[in-house]
């Protein structure tokens, strides 16, 4: 039996996306100080907005209301990928700090999208 969701908290995908953003938080500290506006504030509101947009969803009071911020999670999750992608690029991260982020960034996208098809389900 599946244990009751009473918050947001209790949602794994909340709780994978925190990880996340922990996990952005630090890396992003080796960025270049010339970056603290560019490349470091966007990956890390991006990687902010993916629980948010959990949490906000889950506490809306409908189903296709939750659907839509699981998207803008979603859409928020391609952003940090993508962000990491051009850290990797520009070397401010090497691939021995990028793939454990890269896993949970794929962990967190299938939990999304595992919410997202039991939601459409019922």
């Amino acid at each position: 039996m599946a244990a009751l969701i009473q918050s947001f908290r209790d949602l794994v995908v909340w709780q994978k996306s925190m990880d996340l953003v922990t996990e952005i938080y630090r890396l992003s500290k080796k960025f270049p100080k010339d970056e603290l506006f560019g490349l470091t504030s966007q990956i890390r509101r991006a990687a902010v907005s993916i629980p948010s947009n959990v949490a906000e969803g889950r506490g809306k009071s409908s189903k296709g209301e939750f659907q839509q911020f699981l998207h803008h999670s979603m859409g928020s999750l391609a952003e940090v990928e993508t962000q990491v992608i051009i850290a990797q690029n520009l070397g401010y991260l090497n691939a021995a700090e990028t793939e454990p982020v890269m896993e949970i960034i794929a962990e967190v996208g299938r939990l999304l999208n595992g919410l997202l098809t039991s939601l459409k389900k019922k």
